[in-house]
Parts: C-alpha cells; structure tokens; sequence
C-alpha cells in the first residue's frame, strides 16, 4: 500500500544550504521504492514542507535509516545550527495514486 511520509519544518531561516548539501550526497541515483518527492516552502503554513510518496512504509523507514547514518550528526552539516527535527511529521496510506 502506498503511503507518504510528510515533514515540516518552521520557517526561520530560508536557507536550503543543509537540504541541497544531503540531496547532493544521495548522488541523484534511484531510491528504491521512492515514487514522488517534493519540497517547498509553504508561506501561509509557515512550513518548509517535504512530502515523499513511498510503495510501501518499509521502503520509506529504510531511507530515513539511510538518511540518519548520511547526516551523522548535524556538525557535520554545512549550517548546523539550522539543522533542527521536524515541527510536525506523519505517515498515512494512500487511498490512491495517480501517475501523470
């Protein structure tokens, strides 16, 4: 069953410097299992808001573990004092998807 991963993050700073430096890392290969991605700022929420479409909740919780040892610790990003968890995150199934 298809499910989303959804993360916000309050608006403070507008840098994406940290976001661009872990997509970089990924090396743009195929994520297994990814089939959307998308990331934004949503002024009216006040969110930087990522949402990622996934085949399965396994698939995503895989790359979130692959993502966390990536990241290390947020010294080792480029701006971590930006580096800061989510305000809001949630999973949820998908009733349906439709590809364009």
């Amino acid at each position: 069953m298809p499910i989303v991963h959804m993360q916000e993050y309050e608006i403070g700073d507008r840098s994406t410097v940290n976001y661009d430096f872990m997509k970089e890392k990924l090396g743009g290969t195929p994520i297994d299992g990814l089939i959307v991605h998308t990331a934004g700022f949503d002024d009216e929420g006040g969110a930087f808001r990522i949402i990622d479409v996934w085949e399965t909740r396994e698939h995503a919780d895989r790359f979130m573990a692959r993502m966390m040892e990536m990241v290390g610790s947020p010294e080792d990003l480029p701006r971590p004092e930006t580096a800061v968890p989510p305000t809001r995150e949630s999973h949820y199934e998908l009733h349906d998807v439709v590809k364009g």
